[in-house]
């Protein structure tokens, strides 16, 4: 009689496929829920708008990105707030992990365009033109706005826009920390440009001498509950009437071959959304940057203040010299000299 040799059962190989079997399955659940949760939400956000004053239209939205992802397409998109500010877009895309659905990426990967009251639009198109938000349960999320190599095009119309093209433009804010808390009220934002070209004889180019104009610069927005509503005011109106302020600004700008570090302890704005404040600058070789201005002025008045702060800075040469640049009465002053209107706000 033969020995045979025992069978061993097979069933403990089907054990892993089983197991990732129901993962899939329960996670596909997730997905599903979390997409319905989406589509729902904003559905949802887009109503709410749209009874405060919005103009809100696009094509059907897709949601896709299975299994990883939370991918919502919003085709033709045409977004416009009360204030006469808005968007349009061929596509807007807006993206997060299934894992992580509290920061969201918005690409507009086939340029955009911008509205601005008065103003006419601007065409938007570049390498990256992205959104991004994140810690949406708290006060205040963190937001960063990022254009890779845009490009600005005035439509028909249109005023142009100061600079026609940038290597980068970048606008982040984020809650202030005091000794590692979170303040109440208070929020860092920091503006970098990189790389920008004016458009032909405006400021910009006649400021650089056909160079280019860098800033980086950071400062602290007090009074940050108030930056609500895009009624036809502008958001920073309800802000600016309650005595918002930034505080702590500090910077560096790169114009052609002048450089100069900046800083202001308070600026405000005017009713009218005028700058208002002082701006102290160390400035190393200001005259072109000031005769650049002074070319570029429309105003006998522009003209003869900026010729005027020419003259007076010309003595320093080419060691750096200590400017105060005052924004009072809607309009910008070197000194006794006037530059040109005031920044505005809105």
């Amino acid at each position: 009689m033969t020995d045979t040799a025992p069978r061993h059962s097979r069933r403990g190989l089907a054990v892993p496929f089983v197991i990732v079997g129901l993962l899939l399955a329960g996670w596909t659940g997730w997905w599903f829920w979390l997409t319905a949760q989406v589509e729902t939400r904003l559905t949802a956000q887009v109503e709410t708008l749209k009874q405060d004053g919005w103009t809100i239209t696009h094509a059907p939205v897709r949601i896709t990105g299975w299994p990883f992802r939370t991918r919502v397409s919003m085709p033709q998109a045409d977004i416009l707030a009360p204030s006469g500010h808005g968007v349009s877009a061929p596509e807007l895309v807006a993206e997060a992990s299934s894992w992580n659905p509290d920061h969201w990426v918005v690409v507009a990967p086939d340029g955009l365009t911008l509205t601005r009251v008065s103003k006419g639009r601007i065409a938007i198109a570049g390498d990256g033109l992205r959104f991004s938000i994140s810690h949406l349960r708290d006060r205040f999320p963190d937001l960063r706005t990022e254009m890779i190599r845009p490009t600005f095009t005035a439509l028909e119309g249109a005023e142009p826009f100061p600079i026609a093209s940038a290597e980068r433009i970048q606008l982040e804010t984020r809650p202030h920390l005091t000794d590692g808390v979170a303040s109440t009220d208070e929020l860092d934002v920091l503006f970098r440009l990189v790389d920008a070209r004016g458009r032909p004889g405006g400021p910009v180019e006649s400021a650089t001498g056909q160079g280019r104009l860098s800033a980086d610069v950071e400062g602290t927005i007090v009074g940050a509950s108030r930056l609500q509503g895009m009624d036809s005011a502008g958001v920073f109106a309800a802000w600016t009437a309650a005595g918002g302020r930034f505080t702590a600004v500090r910077g560096r700008l790169k114009a052609g071959d002048s450089t100069a570090l900046i800083s202001s302890e308070t600026l405000s704005a005017r009713a009218d959304g005028r700058l208002q404040g002082s701006l102290a600058l160390t400035a190393e070789k200001p005259v072109a940057v000031i005769a650049g201005l002074a070319r570029a002025q429309s105003g006998a008045v522009n003209r003869l203040g900026a010729a005027g702060a020419v003259a007076a800075t010309a003595a320093a040469g080419e060691r750096p010299v200590d400017l105060v640049i005052q924004f009072r009465d809607g309009r910008t002053w070197l000194g006794p000299f006037p530059l040109a209107p005031a920044p505005r706000l809105f």
